[in-house]
């Protein structure tokens, strides 16, 4: 009719709480789908698919281009994001119950030693450089407080010097010292090896490494270059100390 709107009649404000109860409804489902883009579809402790997968579908692959000319990374991949055939066996029945190592947990890196598949590439900076690599190579970095390490000896938990530390790695991007570096003395193995700078405690006369004795500074994952170190690398190492905190 004429003179008559044609909202005259009509709830706007119910529309809008019901436009808004559509779009919150809509975001927790987008949400939740683009989180189940890693470790997704779930499994039990045994790699069989859980029964229980939720209530929300798996979302459609999604590609992303990598910087630095890395490539592309397709998710969800199909793959399991873990190690198969790790050195476990269940200690009972159910589910939910620990699993004890099979052999030796250092070596295989299982429990508190365990270690990512992360890529073997090192991280990098905003520039697309290392960002982890010897201070040798910084001319612009130094030590301006505290004690330097280099040329100490190092010793382990049972009171062995098993080295000496002959350089320092730094996150150029972060101004910080993450790896300490030491040559093996000839009883304990051959070659350097790195150790985090969290598990290395440096005192006037000398560096403690309180997690590993003596006869398991040669078992530390080495790595393959001297001028930098990978994703991988780093896993490995830093579970190395870290496992040794319990099963050395």
């Amino acid at each position: 009719m004429v003179g008559v709107n044609f909202f005259g009649n009509f709830d706007l404000a119910s529309l809008s709480i019901w436009l808004f109860w559509g779009f919150f409804a809509f975001l927790i489902y987008y949400l939740q789908t683009e989180n189940m883009r890693e470790g997704y579809p779930l499994e039990d402790e045994d790699g069989n698919l859980a029964p229980n997968q939720g209530p929300f579908p798996l979302p459609s692959d999604k590609t992303f281009k990598l910087r630095n000319g890395e490539g592309e990374l397709t998710v969800p991949s199909g793959a399991r994001g873990d190690r198969e055939d790790l050195a476990l066996a269940r200690t009972a029945k159910n589910e939910g119950f620990p699993h004890a190592p099979t052999g030796d947990p250092m070596a295989d890196g299982v429990g508190p030693a365990s270690w990512a598949p992360r890529k073997d590439e090192p991280e990098l900076d905003g520039h697309g450089h290392a960002k982890i690599t010897p201070m040798a190579g910084h001319e612009a970095f130094f030590v301006s407080a505290g004690r330097d390490p280099r040329g100490l000896p190092v010793l382990s938990r049972d009171d062995q010097v098993i080295g000496h530390v002959t350089e320092m790695w730094i996150d150029a991007a972060e101004h910080m010292v993450r790896y300490l570096q030491y040559d093996l003395e000839p009883e304990w193995g051959q070659g350097s090896r790195l150790v985090p700078i969290t598990m290395a405690r440096i005192k006037e006369k000398w560096v403690m490494v309180r997690s590993l004795n003596a006869a398991h500074f040669n078992g530390v994952p080495q790595i393959a270059s001297g001028s930098q170190i990978t994703k991988l690398e780093e896993e490995k190492v830093c579970g190395y100390y870290a496992g040794g905190t319990l099963y050395s």
